[in-house]
Parts: C-alpha cells; structure tokens; sequence
C-alpha cells in the first residue's frame, strides 16, 4: 500500500440551479435526485378521475374488509346462542340428573 493521501471524488453530476418563481417542467412535475442512486422518482399532480380510482379502490378494500369482519361476527352469533342454550339446558337438567343417583 502507497501512503498517498486521497483526492476528492469528482461529483458524478452538476447540481441544476432553478431560479425561484421559474417553473423547470411545463407539465407541472417535479423531479428528486436521490443522492446514493442515479435513478430519478418522478411525482405527478393526480387529476380528478386518478383522485376518484384511489378513493374507489380505498373504500373497496374497506368494504372487504368490513364484509369479512362482519361475516366473522355473524358466525359467532349462532355458535354463542348455542352455548347459552347448552348452559341453560344443563342448569335445568342438573336437579333431575342429581336425584336419580
């Protein structure tokens, strides 16, 4: 190993100065550089029917989620009454259970 000291290393790319109040994309979007990668993430405006899909599609998975929640509910209503019914059958039964023996 050679002890020569460590040049900087060059920057990979040069840094886009936007004067405020100009707009850089006619379109509206907006361009952020990640500083680890070289990949580019690109955020849009939504427009109205885009805003429409996404509050569709959120309240489908509600409503799936709420059916399933509902259905695993309604399940538990007969099994309960049954249990209720068992318990009360057994409290009637036990007197004349206990006087036959």
């Amino acid at each position: 190993m050679t002890d020569q000291p460590r040049r900087p290393e060059k920057p990979r790319f040069e840094p886009e100065i936007i004067p405020p109040g100009e707009s850089h994309d006619p379109k509206g979007t907006r361009i952020f550089i990640d500083q680890t990668t070289s990949e580019r993430i690109f955020v849009g405006r939504i427009s109205p029917l885009q805003m429409f899909m996404l509050a569709m599609g959120i309240g489908a998975v509600i409503a799936v989620v709420l059916v399933i929640l509902l259905g695993a509910f309604l399940l538990w209503i007969p099994i309960v009454g049954l249990l209720i019914a068992a318990g009360l059958l057994a409290g009637l039964l036990r007197p004349l259970l206990s006087r036959r023996r």
